[in-house]
């Protein structure tokens, strides 16, 4: 894996020793003589953000916030789209948009805001490092139409370094996005090889199985997910549902309070609610009926 000194770092990103020291102190970067091409697109991320005035306190906010809100996201400058509202920060992650610090989702992507300039000048077929092909990757789907051109991104960046695990998650989703669920399992298969506590590449891989009707081997991976990131909502969410399937009502009971206690509010937490009501009914039936 290529890595940049401290002063290529600037020279590429066009900033100076002062923004750098900035986030540094912010705690937005991680200190060191060296930097790997993931640290170079996350300082791009950064740069991006504070040109739109979002301030260095918010970001970290945010990004701690997101970390709890979707358990299993590691770097959600990474593995998440974002964009500037006013002076927050909103993601884009798995068909939502999220505020992280309100905690509020949003359905709607058309939201008034300031997208980040992740669109690169140069073709794809001159990009020349990873950290250039991931970032396109990221751009690309943006838009539903550059899906095969986002693909080929992703596969040059696994071309340069293929443990690289965010690539395989991205991989993954446009493939489960197009129905393609063999091409699906096998990055987020190949996400977890490359990190086997990676909980969000085990939460889509119970997804690719629960699709596929496979329901104890995605109870296995939601549980896996779930063990990763206890905190994990979504997670907690899909296991009720699959309990469900699988007729296992008590089983779907602990993980639909579970998820309530994270999520009181929204759609989902109303549908939780109203499946442990459903059956806490049902249980009671059952008790006067053996009675």
């Amino acid at each position: 894996m290529n890595r940049f000194a401290r002063a290529d770092v600037l020279r590429i990103l066009h900033i100076t020793p002062r923004q750098f020291s900035g986030w540094l102190k912010a705690g937005l970067i991680a200190d060191g003589e060296s930097f790997t091409f993931v640290d170079l697109l996350q300082l791009k991320k950064v740069r991006d953000l504070r040109a739109l005035k979002v301030r260095p306190a918010v970001i970290r906010q945010s990004l701690l916030a997101m970390q709890q809100q979707v358990a299993g996201m590691e770097n959600p400058l990474l593995e998440a789209g974002s964009y500037s509202v006013g002076s927050r920060i909103v993601f884009r992650h798995e068909g939502r948009s999220l505020d992280p610090l309100a905690g509020q989702f949003f359905m709607d992507f058309d939201a008034p805001g300031k997208l980040l300039p992740t669109h690169a000048v140069k073709p794809i077929s001159q990009l020349e490092t990873a950290a250039e092909y991931f970032a396109r990757g990221i751009a690309l789907e943006e838009d539903p139409n550059s899906a095969d051109l986002a693909i080929e991104a992703y596969v040059k960046v696994l071309d340069f370094q293929p443990d690289y695990g965010p690539a395989h998650i991205n991989l993954g989703t446009i493939y489960y996005n197009r129905e393609q669920f063999v091409e699906a399992e096998s990055h987020y298969r190949a996400a977890i090889e490359c990190d086997p506590r990676y909980a969000l590449a085990w939460f889509d891989l119970g997804n690719v199985l629960d699709e596929t009707a496979r329901m104890t081997e995605a109870i296995r991976a939601y549980e896996t997910a779930i063990t990763l990131a206890p905190t994990y909502a979504d997670a907690h969410y899909n296991l009720a549902l699959a309990h469900e399937r699988n007729r296992e009502p008590r089983k779907a009971l602990r993980h639909w309070r579970a998820y309530r206690k994270l999520d009181t509010q929204g759609p989902w937490a109303v549908h939780a609610y109203n499946s442990i009501q459903r059956i806490l009914k049902a249980d009671r039936l059952k008790l006067v009926r053996s009675r």
